[in-house]
């Protein structure tokens, strides 16, 4: 059975942040992750918000850098789905046992998880094709590349209102699409969004279709009151019927919020010693790449300040 110093699962920015501050300080790391390096981030075709790169940068560029500067250091890094943790003495070089789809266990003494979290998607053709062209689930992200653009915000909750109020300071006209006749929202932000000159809410529709060539041209609705099927000409759409974190294989592990996002102190720590969790995962106001290199970064030293001090 092999055994690790420290094991982060998830090799987005988090992940590898975590993977370069921990090697750095010449701490034994292994990342593992089940697909390749880069989770959300590679879903953006341009990052303009990061630090450090004033004309933006690619997803995926970023996350080879990050890759290339954690591997550098030392990082060791495998593909593989963690389905359950076991904790039976923590603080102990084998007290965290970790068991990978294919039967293959590992043994840590610390873990970050760094697992990021999924938005939930319509579901609809077009929408995975259209994925950093024109389909997009951050405002905050994107918003700036559709300015006097007209694009729609799917999804009547607090993030899709809030969203819908952000891009009316780039794109000349957001439709509001909620598939009820009322919003969800709380009523500040209604009464907002609704003042709003630039927001036109489309109400009791469903988005059954995103067509076009090599970018979002048009939506294909349907209203569900009346039968009526119609097309909508627009530049982008952003995407927001929720999210839900990666953490599922958790279980009862570590405690987590009502949503299942992990509960961590400012040290990234959880409710078991020796295990952290950092990025989208973690119960938190903003995750953004940045947000999420900083957790990874604080993960790090904790164990690295766990381990100065054993």
């Amino acid at each position: 059975m092999e055994s690790i110093r420290l094991v982060i699962l998830g090799a987005g920015p988090a992940g590898l942040a975590a993977a370069i501050y921990a090697c750095r300080a010449k701490i034994p790391t292994l990342v593992l992750d089940k697909l390749s390096p880069g989770g959300q981030v590679l879903l953006s075709d341009w990052v303009e918000n990061y630090p450090g790169f004033p004309d933006g940068i690619s997803g995926v560029d970023l996350t080879d850098r990050l890759v290339a500067q954690a591997r550098r250091f030392g990082m060791e890094q495998e593909n593989g789905e963690v389905v359950s943790i076991h904790v039976t003495d923590p603080g102990r070089a084998d007290g965290i046992r970790l068991v990978l789809d294919g039967g293959k266990e590992i043994l840590t003494t610390s873990l970050i998880i760094a697992t990021g979290a999924s938005h939930r998607t319509l579901g609809v053709p077009g929408e995975k094709e259209f994925a950093g062209k024109g389909v997009s689930y951050c405002a905050t992200c994107d918003g700036p590349f559709f300015k006097d653009s007209d694009v729609a915000v799917i999804g009547g909750g607090d993030s899709a209102v809030q969203e819908a109020i952000f891009l009316t300071k780039f794109a000349k006209k957001v439709f509001l699409i909620h598939r009820r006749d009322q919003l969800r929202a709380v009523r500040f932000l209604q009464e907002q969004a609704l003042a709003n000159p630039k927001i036109e809410p489309v109400w009791d529709t469903l988005v059954e279709e995103i067509h076009g060539k090599d970018r979002v041209e048009y939506l294909s609705l349907l209203n569900k009151k009346t039968g009526e099927r119609s097309n909508l000409s627009l530049d982008g759409v952003f995407i927001f019927v929720g999210i839900h974190p990666n953490t599922a294989f958790l279980k009862d592990t570590v405690k987590m919020d009502q949503r299942g996002f992990i509960l961590t102190d400012n040290w990234m720590r959880t409710s078991i010693h020796g295990v952290f969790a950092a990025g989208d995962c973690r119960s938190k106001p903003l995750r953004q790449i940045v947000t999420a290199v900083a957790e990874g970064a604080t993960a790090a030293y904790a164990v690295e300040q766990e381990e100065f001090n054993e």
